[in-house]
């Protein structure tokens, strides 16, 4: 059954039954001749920054180490990355950690297992000719905003930028703008007054003048100052059943993980430039030095969670989310991550 075929059903089981909790988990991981596990991974969004550590591990050769035959998938929406996820199509999600407390106030236990970064690595972008009108949450009332679909956390993101102004999400309007092309094109008809998006497209932008920074949480002081503390966002995550059932594989992929955030911390990004594959760079490689440049300070050098930050997105989704506001208070976030394989994985290098 190809993805397309799987999302759509996917989609449909969630409507019909009121919500994704129709989707039970009931996945397993295939394994290939001399019993190599065979791992299928969706990447909201393959060449965006924020999800580098996938692809780089592929580069590096850390997969391959650790004896695990890894397939990367590209879905540029986290909320259809999840779907996918829900489906039983892939066994693992590379996207923000904030879908784990999402989906546990929907009745499904799924678990960050690598925390790539404790801050979103994104930027409210305001089209140049609007940066005069739009210059905070509180002139958000009455706008278009730009999400990369509806249900992603970009779309979440949004709602807590507006709710802190003060604004509420029914008095403006989210629009699916997608990321690259399709995000720029919307900023530049008009189509949006501002929207949410990540590198390099944010570099693209700043660089043509087409866009401002509004609020930009690439860093941790802009993430502070934006939601009230750090919000982890990029990670992998996967079902609590696949954790469960098969340690030993997900401690491989932690392995991998671990030893390409490593390898990050030390390298520049002109080295990381170097190594990934010439279509990230989308034909400008010195724009994509740039954003490389503006957004690796925001991984973390271990894969760890910040306890406190996993707090904060609680209250964040808690203050602003339809979903999980009602339920924030029977959320258990020591479901929703665990630093046991990333432990680990520090454990056998330090060997």
């Amino acid at each position: 059954m190809g993805l397309k075929r799987t999302l759509a059903i996917a989609a449909a089981l969630a409507v019909t039954a009121g919500g994704v909790t129709a989707c039970r988990d009931s996945r397993s991981i295939d394994f290939g001749d001399g019993g190599r596990p065979h791992v299928k991974i969706m990447v909201g969004g393959l060449s965006k920054v924020i999800y580098l550590p996938a692809q780089l591990a592929q580069q590096l050769g850390e997969y391959q180490k650790q004896g695990v035959d890894v397939e990367l998938f590209d879905q540029p929406s986290g909320a259809n990355a999840e779907t996918s996820l829900l489906a039983g199509e892939v066994q693992g999600v590379v996207g923000f950690y904030d879908h784990t407390i999402d989906l546990q106030a929907k009745e499904q236990c799924i678990q960050s297992v690598v925390q790539f970064a404790n801050v979103p690595g994104e930027a409210e972008m305001v089209a140049t000719a609007k940066a005069g009108e739009v210059k905070s949450g509180k002139d958000f009332k009455g706008r278009t905003l730009g999400v990369t679909s509806l249900g992603s956390s970009t779309d979440f993101l949004t709602k807590a930028l507006a709710q802190r102004g003060g604004v509420s999400s029914k008095d403006y309007t989210p629009y699916k703008a997608g990321a690259g092309q399709t995000f720029i094109t919307a900023l530049n008809q008009g189509t949006i007054d501002a929207g949410m998006t990540t590198d390099p497209t944010i570099a693209q932008l700043t660089n043509t003048g087409q866009a401002k920074v509004l609020y930009d949480m690439r860093t941790v002081e802009g993430t502070k100052a934006a939601l009230g503390g750090l919000y982890p966002a990029s990670s992998l995550y996967m079902s609590c059943t696949i954790v469960e059932r098969y340690p030993d594989i997900v401690q491989k992929l932690a392995n991998a993980y671990v030893a390409s955030l490593n390898w990050l911390s030390k390298h520049t990004p002109e080295d990381v430039a170097a190594i990934m594959p010439p279509s990230f760079a989308g034909g400008d490689k010195a724009l994509y030095v740039k954003s490389l440049k503006d957004s690796l300070p925001m991984f973390t050098k271990d894969g760890r969670m910040d306890q406190a930050g996993a707090q904060n997105v609680l209250k964040v989704l808690g203050d602003s989310s339809s979903n999980v506001k009602p339920k924030k208070d029977k959320i258990d976030l020591s479901k929703t991550y665990t630093t046991k394989f990333v432990d680990a994985a520090h454990a056998q290098a330090a060997q």
